[in-house]
């Protein structure tokens, strides 16, 4: 089997579940522009009934599957994203236990955010009674009271579709939702977005200066989104120098291939929305999607 490369996570300071609640909803998409051209003016029902055509967003579900499966390739080495549910190791990065499809951490709160959204929705599951130890351990890479058998526990549950749904639950509204709302405000398209997800995913959006904040702070000094009136590959460029720069100042994440061989490789190609086929690669590996 081959080994994930994990990365060290990275949420210290997350806003917890109940204060935050982010919710996108879908917008419908016309696949080509309306024109008029010379044709009669459109009567007052028929322009109330054609809205106005809108860009697909990394919150479209074609595009948020791939962008689980380019998650994936740089998080576990596998496009098999839903293969990582029952995935939980403690990866030496001093955040504990990392468990899971967006790899939640017993140190950095979002596990514990997790276990009790779980606990809400199946009240006595088999990692309810961890909740406990779960807040204590908060904030270190502590395993007291989780020991032995909360990585067998943590196993079955992924067995269970109430805590993979939670598990989903968790990723889109601490760093999905996030992450695409902050890259449709800049004006950004799916790949744009998609470099915004990764980077909360694995910096988090805490007040540190490597955290995404800071990173979109830091490019933003360089150049302007689109909603601003830059240019769109400009500014790109100036996010992904920022969040290399953030990489390199842990050295779990100096090695900066899932942008230097995977996000710049689309961006140079000028796939700004992520069209298939996309071909890449992280740590050497390569991967494709057809």
């Amino acid at each position: 089997m081959h080994t994930p490369h994990r990365r060290p996570s990275r949420r210290f300071g997350l806003v917890p579940r109940v204060l935050l609640g982010l919710t996108l909803v879908a917008v419908p998409v016309s696949a080509h522009a309306v024109t008029t051209g010379g044709a009669p003016a459109a009567t007052p029902a028929t322009a109330v009934a054609a809205p106005a055509a809108q860009a697909v967003g990394l919150d479209d579900p074609a595009k948020k599957e791939i962008a689980m499966k380019l998650v994936s390739s740089a998080e576990n080495s596998s496009l098999d994203w839903r293969a990582q549910y029952k995935y939980i190791e403690d990866i030496g990065d001093g955040r504990g236990y990392t468990a899971g499809i967006i790899g939640f951490c017993s140190g950095t709160g979002d596990m514990l955010d997790l276990v009790e959204l779980y606990a809400q929705r199946k009240p006595g599951n088999v990692l309810a009674k961890y909740l406990p130890a779960l807040r204590k351990v908060d904030g270190t890479d502590s395993h007291a009271g989780l020991d032995p058998n909360f990585t067998k526990d943590w196993k079955t549950a992924a067995q269970d579709s109430v805590f993979t749904k939670a598990q989903d639950d968790e990723r889109d509204r601490v760093y999905f939702n996030p992450a695409v709302s902050r890259g449709k405000s800049d004006g950004l398209g799916v790949l744009g977005q998609f470099a915004y997800y990764d980077a909360i995913v694995m910096h988090g959006d805490g007040s540190d200066p490597t955290s995404f904040s800071s990173i979109r702070k830091r490019a933003l000094a360089k150049a302007k989104p689109p909603a601003q009136g830059g240019n769109e590959v400009t500014y790109l460029n100036a996010f992904l120098d920022a969040r290399v720069w953030a990489m390199k100042q842990e050295e779990a994440h100096s090695d900066t291939s899932r942008v230097d061989t995977a996000q710049r490789v689309f961006l140079k190609a000028g796939n700004l929305d992520l069209h298939t086929p996309l071909s890449w690669k992280v740590y050497g590996d390569s991967y494709r999607i057809g």
